[in-house]
This record gives C-alpha cells, sequence and structure tokens, in this order.
C-alpha cells in the first residue's frame, strides 16, 4: 500500500486538531501553517473529512475546525479508506479487478497476507496513537542554540 499526499496530508490535518484537542475551533490556515499544507488543497480535505464524519466545521470570525470524536477513537483504518479507498495490495483482493486466475494465483496468498497486516496496524493505530508519538518525539528532540 502506498499513502497519496490526499491520505499523508489529510492524517496531518488530523493529528493537528488532536493536538488541539478541547481548545475550540482552529482555522485552516494555522493548520495549513504548522503542517506545511496548501491551503486551498487543505480546504477540500477538510471538507472530505467532515463529510465523513471525523470533524465539525463552523464558519465566521470565532470559526474553524474540531474533531468530531475524541483522537483516541478515530482508528487509521477510518481515515485511510475515506481519503484513499482500499488497501488491498492488488485490485483482485477487494474486487475492483477481474482476475482471470483469482483462487489460482500463487502470488494471491502473498497479496492477502500483506493487505491483512496492513488492515491490522491500521485498524489498531489512532489520530491519538499518533500524537502521543509526535509528543514524544518533540520532547526529546533536542534544540541547539547558538
Amino acid at each position: 500500500m502506498k499513502v497519496s499526499m490526499k491520505g499523508d496530508y489529510g492524517i496531518r490535518a488530523l493529528m493537528d486538531l488532536a493536538l488541539h484537542y478541547g481548545q475550540g475551533p482552529i482555522q485552516s490556515a494555522d493548520i495549513a501553517q504548522r503542517q506545511y499544507i496548501p491551503e486551498p488543497y487543505l480546504d477540500q480535505l477538510l471538507t472530505t473529512l467532515r463529510k465523513a464524519g471525523f470533524i465539525r466545521s463552523r464558519r465566521g470570525p470565532q470559526g474553524g475546525h474540531t474533531l468530531a470524536r475524541d483522537p483516541k477513537d478515530i482508528p487509521l483504518s477510518e481515515v485511510i479508506s475515506a481519503l484513499e479507498g482500499s488497501v488491498a495490495a492488488v485490485g483482485c483482493l477487494d474486487g475492483s479487478v477481474d482476475c482471470a486466475l483469482t483462487g489460482t494465483c500463487s502470488q494471491q496468498e502473498v497479496w492477502d497476507l500483506i493487505t491483512r497486516n496492513t488492515r491490522t496496524v491500521l485498524e489498531t493505530t489512532t489520530i491519538g496513537d499518533l500524537v502521543q508519538r509526535q509528543q514524544q518525539i518533540n520532547q526529546t528532540r533536542v534544540m541547539y542554540y547558538i
């Protein structure tokens, strides 16, 4: 599985909102700046994430975006599914491709194993887990000043 820029940016946007969970609405310009995401593209992603039920958005000067659920309750599998679609390693595993060799192909077992393991990791990893890891990285990073 290869995660596209859409998936990467979408997860980064959710992580940014998770880092500010409970602090009120966050404006897209702030997310874009902190996460190095072009704001017009971020706005498209936020619309997709809102329609998928991950975020709530409010217009106006005091508006912005907030997570609709606790970060620990948002598995990566749901986010990737909303942004990327199937995580199947090959199309014959999710039915998106008709293959004359289905059921008689030795490769299919390997691709199925990869797909199942990928799903397991995505189902057991949440946005909250990623935020926790990021906070640990930030705490252990040494800053040098001259």
